[in-house]
């Protein structure tokens, strides 16, 4: 116990913030796959609160970073950021993965470097902060800290990077006038190799549903979205050029 109190201080270092409540910190670090074999309680509320705590934190300092920046860049400035990958390679950073509980299992598939776990697991820290500290700027100032050396010097940096959850909005706002909506329908395998499905709905009822599967939900709909994104494309080019 002693060892784990050590290594959740040594996390704490890298995080730049020392936990009131430890337990919150052990919870966010709580893998399903762990959670189901010691009967103790995961991290997926904590990773629900953290993903909009990030989302916030990353537009509020992108509105302060770039005042002249139109709303579709810092969209899709936001998107690249908050992204599996991007947190991911946060988590690395910090070494994130030594620290996460798992199950016998996760661990021998090699959960600790998987993208999607790492990218949880972080947005659950973040959660676990918000909620020991009471303080969304406090909270604020850990995601600067964390994002630091990925933070772009203007917008523009990153517009070839392709997130299509974000392409598909702007096209479907742009010619429909809302946004689509995408559904978990299902999931399955064990806690180590868990698949999760998800259908995306076209604002436009003419269109129809597609769907994706894939390890993590966030890579179900980014897929999702783009089969949709280069359907919609290819209708909407045949309308234009008939």
């Amino acid at each position: 116990m002693k060892k784990h109190k050590s290594n959740l201080s040594e996390l704490e270092e890298y995080l730049n913030y020392p936990f009131r409540n430890s337990q919150l910190l052990e919870q966010a670090l709580t893998h399903t796959s762990y959670a189901n074999e010691s009967k103790t309680e995961d991290n997926e509320r904590l990773e629900f609160l953290g993903d909009a705590v990030l989302e916030l934190a990353v537009s509020h300092l992108l509105y302060l970073s770039f005042p002249q920046a139109e709303e579709g860049k810092l969209t899709k400035t936001r998107a690249f950021l908050v992204n599996e990958k991007s947190l991911a390679r946060v988590a690395h950073k910090i070494k994130l993965g030594q620290f996460i509980r798992l199950g016998k299992g996760e661990e021998q598939q090699g959960g600790r470097k998987r993208e999607s776990i790492l990218a949880d697991t972080l947005e659950a820290i973040l959660g676990a902060i918000y909620l020991d500290s009471q303080d969304f700027f406090l909270t604020q100032k850990i995601v600067a800290h964390l994002l630091k050396p990925f933070w772009p010097k203007k917008v523009e940096e990153l517009e070839e990077k392709k997130d299509y959850k974000t392409l598909l909005q702007e096209l479907t706002q742009d010619r429909f006038g809302d946004r689509p909506i995408y559904t978990l329908v299902d999931s399955f395998g064990p806690d180590h190799a868990k698949t999760f499905k998800v259908k995306l709905t076209l604002p436009s009822k003419k269109f129809p549903e597609f769907f994706a599967q894939a390890p993590s939900i966030k890579k179900a709909e980014q897929q999702a979205a783009k089969k949709a994104l280069f359907f919609l494309q290819k209708e909407l080019n045949i309308k234009n050029n008939s």
